[in-house]
C-alpha cells in the first residue's frame, strides 16, 4: 500500500493543488519499491528459467538426432560408393579374362554389370547433391553393413578372377616350357648325332631311342667303346702327371707287368691301362659291385637296371656332383673306385698333399680338377656299363680275362699291339697279359684286348 499526503501550498496562488512524496518520507518508500520490482522480476526469472532449460535440451536433442542421421547418412552413402565401386571392378576384371579365350555371355554379362554400377553411382550422387540422403529409405541405396558386405563380396569376387586369370598364365607358361624343352631335346639329339659321326664312339647318341625290348648285343658294344674311351683319356692324364712329377715310367709300369715289359718295353702304356681296368672293372660281375652300400641293387631286376641306364646316359657330372638322392649311389661308388685306384702315395706325389682324397673320403664334395674330372667320367661309362650288362636276361652276360702265358686265341682275344707286331715282323702266341676285360653278351662273344708276348705259351685259357 502506498501512503500519500495532500497539502496545499501555504504561499501558492489559485488554489492549485499537487500529489507528492512527503518528504524525508519518501526514501525508504522508494526503495521498497524498487525491492517489490527486484522480487517481481526474480519470481518471473524462477517461474520462466525451467522452461526455457528444457526448450533449450530439446533443441540440442533434435540437433544430435539430426547430426547422428547425417552421419548415418553419409555413412550409408560411402559404404554404397565402395560397394558399387567394387563390383565395377570385378566386372572389369571378368570382361579382361572373357576376351581370352573369346566368351560372348560373359563379356555381356560384365558389360551390363559395369553399366548397371554406373546407373547406381550416378543416382547416389545426385541423391547427394539433392539433399535427399537423410530420407529414411532411399530407392538406390542401402544400410552401410549391407553395403560393406556387397563390397567384400565384389572383392572377393575380383580376387577369384584374378586367381583364375593367373592359372591360366600359369598353364601357358607350363606350356611353353614344354615346348622349349622338347626343342631342346630334339636339338641336343641331332648334335649328338652329329657329333657322333665326327667322332665315333665319343657318345651314346645311338642309343637315344633304346627300349628294354629291343636291347641287343650291338648297344653293349657301343657302350664298352665308349667306356673305353674314357679309361684311355684317364690313363694319358695319370701318364702325365707321372711325368710332372718326374716319375720313371719305365719302372712304373714294370711294377706292374715286370717280365713282359722287359721284353716289350714300348707296350707300358698298355701296363697301365691293365692297372687301371683291373681296379674299376673289379667284381664287375656282381650286381653290387661287392660294395656293402649298394646292397639294395642285389635284388634288382633288369627293368630297373635299364631305367637307372636310360637315365643316367646324357647326364652330366656336374650333375652326379649334386645333391640329388637318385644318383646318390653314383656318387659314393666314385667315392669308392677313387680311393681304391688313387694311392695315398701316389696322390702326394701328383699334388704335394691329400687335399682330394680327404675331400672325397669326407663326402662333403669332389675335388674340381681335370684329373679328377678325367677320372670321374671314366666312372660313371663304367657305371653306366654296368647297368647296361645287368639289363640282359639273367644268365645271358659274363666276363672273362685271358690268364697271362695261355695261347693266344683269335676267338676270345684280340692283340693291343698286332700293327707294331706286323711292322717288327713278329708273330708272338702268348698272352703277356689282360689290358682290357672281354665279356660275353647272349650269343655274342667281345673279344678281349691282350699284350702278347715271345714266351712259350703255358696250359689254359681264359678266366
Amino acid at each position: 500500500m502506498f501512503r500519500t499526503r495532500r497539502r496545499r501550498d501555504a504561499t501558492g496562488s489559485g488554489g492549485g493543488s499537487d500529489i507528492g512524496v512527503v518528504p524525508g518520507k519518501d526514501k525508504p518508500i522508494i526503495e521498497k519499491l524498487k525491492l517489490s520490482g527486484n522480487l517481481r522480476d526474480y519470481y518471473h526469472t524462477v517461474l520462466t528459467e525451467p522452461h526455457k532449460g528444457e526448450d533449450e535440451k530439446r533443441q540440442h536433442s533434435q540437433k544430435l538426432s539430426l547430426s547422428s542421421k547425417d552421419n548415418e547418412a553419409m555413412e550409408s552413402l560411402l559404404a554404397n560408393l565402395f560397394a558399387s565401386l567394387s563390383a565395377i571392378k570385378a566386372a572389369y576384371a571378368q570382361l579382361q579374362v572373357a576376351q581370352s579365350p573369346y566368351d560372348p555371355d560373359s563379356i555381356q554379362s560384365a558389360d551390363q554389370a559395369v553399366v548397371s554400377e554406373l546407373k547406381h553411382l550416378s543416382v547416389l550422387k545426385q541423391s547427394y547433391l539433392t539433399n535427399q540422403l537423410q530420407s529414411p529409405a532411399p530407392p538406390v541405396s542401402q544400410p552401410a553393413l549391407a553395403a560393406r558386405i556387397q563390397e567384400q563380396r565384389s572383392l572377393l569376387k575380383t580376387y577369384q578372377i584374378t586367381t583364375k586369370k593367373l592359372e591360366a598364365e600359369l598353364q601357358h607358361k607350363d606350356s611353353e616350357i614344354l615346348f622349349l624343352q622338347a626343342q631342346l631335346q630334339a636339338l641336343d639329339k641331332q648334335n649328338r648325332a652329329l657329333d657322333a659321326r665326327l667322332h665315333p664312339g665319343r657318345s651314346l647318341s645311338a642309343l637315344d631311342d633304346l627300349h628294354l625290348s629291343g636291347l641287343n648285343p650291338t648297344h653293349f658294344l657301343t657302350t664298352l667303346r665308349y667306356t673305353v674311351k674314357s679309361i684311355r683319356f684317364f690313363v694319358k692324364l695319370m701318364v702325365k702327371e707321372m711325368e710332372s712329377a718326374g716319375w720313371d715310367l719305365d719302372a712304373a709300369a714294370g711294377s706292374i707287368q715286370p717280365d713282359v715289359l722287359r721284353r716289350k718295353p714300348g707296350q707300358r702304356i698298355f701296363a697301365f691301362e691293365s692297372f687301371v681296368c683291373q681296379k674299376m672293372f673289379s667284381d664287375f660281375h656282381l650286381r653290387d659291385f661287392n660294395l656293402s652300400f649298394l646292397a639294395d641293387r642285389s635284388t634288382w631286376d633288369r627293368r630297373r637296371f635299364f631305367d637307372q641306364f636310360t637315365e643316367l646316359k646324357f647326364v652330366k657330372l656336374k650333375q652326379v656332383f649334386d645333391g640329388e638322392s637318385q644318383k646318390s649311389a653314383l656318387r659314393k661308388f666314385l667315392r669308392a673306385k677313387y680311393l681304391t685306384l688313387v694311392h695315398p702315395k701316389m696322390e702326394v706325389s701328383f699334388f704335394g698333399n691329400l687335399e682330394q682324397r680327404a675331400l672325397v673320403s669326407s663326402g662333403r664334395g669332389f675335388p674340381e680338377t681335370a684329373f679328377f674330372a678325367g677320372f670321374a667320367e671314366m666312372a660313371r661309362r663304367v657305371w653306366l656299363l654296368h647297368c647296361l650288362f645287368f639289363s640282359f636276361e639273367p644268365g645271358e652276360g659274363s666276363i672273362f680275362q685271358a690268364r697271362q702265358g695261355s695261347r693266344f686265341s683269335e676267338v676270345y682275344m684280340e692283340n693291343v699291339a698286332e700293327e707294331e707286331d706286323d711292322a717288327a715282323g713278329l708273330r708272338p702266341t702268348t698272352v703277356g697279359f689282360t689290358v682290357i676285360p672281354g665279356f660275353r653278351v647272349g650269343m655274342t662273344l667281345i673279344q678281349c684286348k691282350v699284350s702278347l708276348s715271345l714266351a712259350a705259351p703255358k696250359v689254359g685259357g681264359r678266366s
